[in-house]
């Protein structure tokens, strides 16, 4: 299967290894397709002295990769392409077999601006990329193209400039040529959205890549220069007091943003908050003795559970077999999904005692298997990852026998965050990826699609086992559902929960649909033809539901 993606913008080294985990971890082929923040890249030849300017003192950054050819720009405006391909009757990665493969992702995008109305375009001798017209005296390049191929399977790809801000070549010898110019699908006069140039080229790719089926699946970008500007800074900005992210200050009228970004992704008004819920989406009230423990527990030693704040349905179900998902860091979160019950208010310092009140907790409720997670904290410098660390290092110290499953939002994209928890080796790594591509920025805005799959293929990659999680009947279909369950079995995670979205409140994102139980069982055996080696899904399944039998199912038999 040849899986297209469309991702809005991302981070260069976020995108890079995204890329790296579906070529190691993936037997489907896959394109992604995406612009990225300014950034220089080179490959291991490149000729520093082709960098003309310090990157950052010019907003920018120089990434070392492992891609042929010299020094290049990617940025806003530029639609960048990365085919990771298993390329039919070739193993090796010889000059001739990349030549090929050259040539090949050339026509792919000589085809596409043809079609754009870009028709005097094509190669010129030895200077790969695509040209504006090669055989006149003075070229123009509008494409560049840096591969690598190994073993047959490919990585990297094409840089087309659709509106970027030509200036930004200034600041380099393009590809090391210092002969031509460069020029973008503005600089000659035609002017197309991004989004109408990446439906073309994913054409023409599925065109000559999709041997055996093909399917795509975009995210929305922002319409709107106010949205974008957000979007850029990744909804902080940088206090000049302290250097600490200081939580930009939202709009007051979120129904109406949210009610804004669904119609920009065609979702309608939804179901009235007063229908009735279908027989199977009812959850059996049972004031039982273990939930009264729990309760009782948790109260005593002043503890956040994610299932009180986000009003879990199975509460009296999961209580009553003494299992409960602590909440960390506060319970006031820094973001505000368009799903989510927990508190959006400004958030309160992090209370040092409590990694040992929820170890005590652990202790005291004689449990296996103990979910942590917390709400997210743009304020804090290393996005809230030391409170996971501590919590961790305090149950193990408590309770030796019980594995610890981390559920984590996605710490503002800081690598080095996610690092220093890998490093302590929680048994379980969950990161939600909630919806599918084309909702994302209606439901999270302050996260994203592949920031979200890039944090799970690089816990992955560290040999931990992957859970994530979907919500349903927010305006997705089931094929976008499928499409999203592909991606989460492509970067190799290991466990899947999938429920129902039930609506907090009249603020929060309306339900669309009623998902039967039949289609949550169509869709878990999908996703185990998939590979992925444990699925929840169920009307009323959350995100820690049956986590110690999810675990448990993947750990060797004694």
């Amino acid at each position: 299967m040849f899986r297209v993606r469309w991702l809005g913008r991302v981070e260069y080294r976020e995108s890079l290894d995204l890329q790296r985990q579906l070529f190691h971890s993936s037997s489907d082929d896959h394109l992604l397709l995406l612009e990225h923040p300014h950034v220089f890249t080179g490959g291991p030849n490149t000729d520093l002295s082709n960098l003309l300017v310090d990157p950052s003192k010019v907003g920018a950054t120089y990434e070392q990769t492992d891609r042929g050819g010299d020094i290049t720009y990617h940025g806003p405006g530029q639609l960048t392409g990365y085919p990771i391909l298993s390329l039919p009757g070739r193993r090796g990665g010889g000059i001739a077999e990349t030549k090929t493969y050259i040539h090949q992702l050339e026509q792919v995008l000589i085809d596409a601006l043809s079609e754009l109305g870009l028709n005097d375009c094509g190669r010129l001798d030895r200077y790969p990329g695509v040209w504006v017209h090669p055989a006149k005296e003075r070229p123009r390049k509008i494409a560049a193209v840096g591969v690598r191929l190994s073993r047959g399977r490919t990585m990297h790809g094409f840089a087309l400039n659709v509106a970027t801000d030509l200036s930004w070549f200034d600041y380099i010898v393009p590809c090391g040529i210092k002969d031509f110019a460069v020029t973008s699908l503005r600089n000659e006069g035609i002017n197309v959205s991004m989004d109408s140039v990446a439906k073309e080229v994913s054409k023409k790719a599925i065109e000559t890549w999709a041997i055996a089926g093909s399917e795509f699946a975009a995210t929305a970008f922002p319409k709107h220069e106010k949205d974008l500007k957000a979007f850029q800074g990744n909804h902080t900005r940088t206090s000049a007091s302290n250097g600490e992210a200081t939580v930009l200050l939202r709009e007051r009228n979120t129904t109406d943003r949210r009610q804004r970004r669904l119609q920009e992704v065609g979702v309608s008004d939804g179901l009235p908050i007063t229908d009735r819920k279908p027989s199977w989406m009812k959850a059996r009230i049972e004031l039982n003795d273990g939930y009264r423990r729990v309760r009782s527990t948790v109260r005593s030693l002043d503890l956040t559970t994610v299932c009180e704040e986000a009003g879990c349905p199975n509460i009296y179900e999961c209580w009553g077999k003494d299992t409960a998902t602590f909440m960390i860091n506060g319970d006031r979160c820094t973001r505000a999904c368009g799903f989510c019950l927990v508190d959006t208010r400004h958030p309160t310092p992090l209370d040092q005692e409590e990694p040992e009140r929820v170890a005590k907790a652990v202790t005291t409720m004689c449990l296996q298997h103990v979910v942590i997670t917390a709400v997210a904290r743009d304020d804090l410098t290393d996005g809230g990852v030391s409170g996971f660390i501590n919590t961790l290092k305090a149950i193990r110290a408590a309770s030796p026998s019980t594995t610890v499953e981390t559920l984590i939002p996605d710490f503002g994209g800081r690598q080095e965050a996610l690092h220093s928890l890998v490093n302590e080796r929680p048994d379980v790594i969950n990161h939600n990826l909630e919806t599918v591509a084309r909702l994302q920025r209606a439901v999270r805005p302050s996260a994203g699609y592949a920031r979200s799959l890039t944090l799970l293929a690089r816990v992955k990659g560290e040999n931990i086992v992957t859970k994530s999680g979907l919500i349903v009947g927010l305006g997705e279909s089931d094929k976008e559902l499928l499409a999203a369950l592909a991606d989460l079995a492509a970067v190799g995670v290991d466990i899947v929960t999938i429920g129902q979205y039930l609506r907090p409140s009249p603020q929060h994102l309306p339900v669309q649909r009623w998902v039967t139980p039949e289609t949550f069982e169509m869709l878990a055996d999908y996703g185990r033809e998939l590979g992925i080696r444990h699925i929840e899904a169920g009307p009323l399944t959350r995100s820690s539901y049956n986590a110690s039998d999810s675990i448990q199912s993947l750990l060797p038999t004694p």
